[in-house]
């Protein structure tokens, strides 16, 4: 891992007291993310009940996850210039504000879809500001050899609240709709808040200098790094390709469901938690033996296994099946993701975090609408059976290609070279 003489930890003072620091750090994160897991699970059963659509489902991805996209590039930039945890807090408040705003609204009899969506659109221009702020600001007050431990203890965290939402969400939207709910996620971020704001973030030194290049000169060396540095630019081909042919048919399945064995709210509570408890043994195994595994080889892997998952769950005609294959692709998320953003944390230098970061954001933002934008009216066309056959057949080959190919062995070859025998043994 290459770093600026004037960015990289020098000693062990600089982290002094980080496990308290990331502690409340989590904690309030893990606060704050609940409560907009709250909010996501309510808005896509809301629309799903309601409409049974794949066009209004699609519709609600784009508005969910394009200003996300659109707001990336520039935001990965003001991580890299400013106080991370001031964007984050300025994010999260706009976004805190929007909630409150639409529960209010709604309460006083205002239903329309284009204001759902209008508030998607404000909470996902916020996630799209401080996405690259969170990834960029944990390798701050963490020891870089405790990184991916770290991770997987957060992706354990995180993963657990996949269980608990949908059910918090189910109970809460059966007896106060959405408004109710929309209420909770305002409380859940002045809390988070309140926590983030006792946190020590430096401040980078190079935001600091009043001597720093401009704007556009940040963003056009961030732009050229991301897309010339051979192993950043290829996960940021597996995490489009995943988002792509994986997460944007993956939404569908609530659609699948309802087609296949009707609309009562249980089994959509079934299917999320399914998927919760995969997502909390995964995020526990990533936990206990996450520096155990080789980064690279396990995007890969788990690549594969989405794929292969996802045709599987394409001929399913059995609910307990389809259930069970939800499952075990909530077991493998964890793997992948903390895999890729710790390879990310390690290689590229803090100076440049937010601005690769806010790029992942990017990609996956435009995958997610992308693919929905193609795939939810097709749905309305041919069944989501086919989509996941198709998508998943595809993503298989890729991943294959992206192993084998010759830019994928450099890739492979630069992971190695980043992480060093030590990340493979700790």
């Amino acid at each position: 891992m290459t770093m600026n003489a004037t960015e990289a930890p020098a000693d062990n003072a600089t982290f002094e007291g980080w496990k308290k620091r990331v502690s409340v750090f989590l904690v309030g994160q893990t606060i704050t993310t609940l409560g907009s897991a709250l909010v996501q699970y309510a808005i896509m059963w809301h629309l799903t009940l309601t409409t049974k659509s794949g066009l209004i489902l699609a519709l609600a991805a784009v508005f969910g996850f394009l200003p996300q996209a659109i707001v990336s590039v520039f935001a990965g930039v003001w991580a890299d210039r400013v106080n991370r945890k001031i964007m984050i807090i300025i994010s999260d408040s706009a976004i805190a504000l929007a909630t409150l705003g639409l529960a209010f609204l709604m309460l006083s009899g205002v239903n329309d879809l284009w204001l759902i969506f209008l508030v998607m659109a404000v909470r996902s221009v916020g996630a799209g500001v401080q996405m690259p702020a969170i990834s960029a600001l944990l390798p701050q007050i963490v020891p870089t050899d405790k990184l991916m431990r770290v991770n997987g203890i957060n992706s354990s965290v995180q993963s657990s609240l996949t269980l608990i939402a949908p059910l918090a969400a189910a109970a809460i939207y059966a007896n106060m709709s959405l408004v109710g709910i929309l209420f909770i996620d305002f409380v859940t971020a002045v809390i988070g808040l309140s926590l983030l704001a006792t946190v020590s973030v430096p401040t980078l030194a190079r935001a600091s200098s009043a001597d720093k290049p401009s704007y556009f000169a940040d963003l056009k060396e961030g732009i050229s790094y991301t897309f010339t540095h051979e192993l950043v630019r290829w996960v940021m081909v597996v995490f489009g390709v995943v988002f792509l042919l994986i997460v944007a048919p993956s939404n569908l399945s609530p659609l699948m469901l309802v087609r296949n064995w009707g609309s009562d709210v249980w089994l959509l509570t079934v299917l999320e938690l399914s998927f919760g408890i995969g997502m909390v043994i995964g995020g526990g195994l990533m936990a206990l033996f996450a520096n155990k595994l080789d980064r690279i080889t396990t995007i890969i892997a788990t690549s594969v296994a989405f794929g292969i998952l996802a045709v599987v769950m394409g001929f399913s005609t059995n609910l307990i099946l389809f259930f069970s294959l939800f499952f075990f692709i909530g077991v493998i998320v964890p793997a992948f993701s903390t895999s890729a953003m710790t390879l990310l944390q390690e290689t590229v230098e803090p100076e440049r975090q937010g601005r690769v970061f806010g790029f992942v954001g990017i990609v996956m933002a435009v995958a997610m609408p992308l693919g929905m934008a193609v795939l939810g009216p097709l749905a309305d066309v041919v069944s989501v059976e086919s989509i996941l056959i198709g998508t998943g057949t595809t993503t298989v080959v890729i991943a294959a290609f992206a192993a084998l190919s010759p830019s994928g062995k450099r890739a492979w070859a630069a992971a190695h070279a980043s992480t060093g025998p030590s990340a493979e043994s700790n």
